[in-house]
């Protein structure tokens, strides 16, 4: 499997985003599929996933009612729409794959096999 993150770029307080990682894959749809985030200085973080059918969706804490995760199994790509951004979501977002479900593994970045290159966010206020 492989994954390549775009759609990253500077954007001001408040504004809005939308990043998307395409797969590489002809069996997209068996694959859970989430994003992650690492900040300067900081270590990498849950930021929200999508179960394989598209069925059930998680969230991290910081990004609840913000940011909406999405998949498109016809396109094998996966997207993350962030609204109301703030400075703290400054980091490199990376998706990732796996063969995993429930929100005890899915949330985890040690239940992913694959990984994208990341593409960094900057929030200017």
């Amino acid at each position: 499997v492989q994954l390549q993150a775009s759609g990253g770029g500077l954007v001001q307080a408040g504004g809005s985003l939308r990043l998307s990682c395409a797969a590489s894959v002809h069996t997209f749809s068996m694959y859970s599929l989430g994003w992650f985030h690492q900040g300067p200085g900081k270590e990498r973080e849950f930021v929200a996933a999508t179960s394989w059918s598209g069925g059930n969706t998680y969230y991290g804490d910081s990004v609840k009612g913000r940011f909406t995760i999405s998949r498109d199994n016809a396109k094998n790509t996966v997207y993350l729409q962030m609204s109301s951004l703030k400075d703290e979501d400054t980091a490199v977002y990376s998706c990732a794959a796996c063969i995993c479900d429930g929100s005890d593994y899915i949330t985890r970045s040690s239940s992913y096999g694959y990984w994208g290159r990341g593409t960094l966010v900057t929030v200017s206020s």
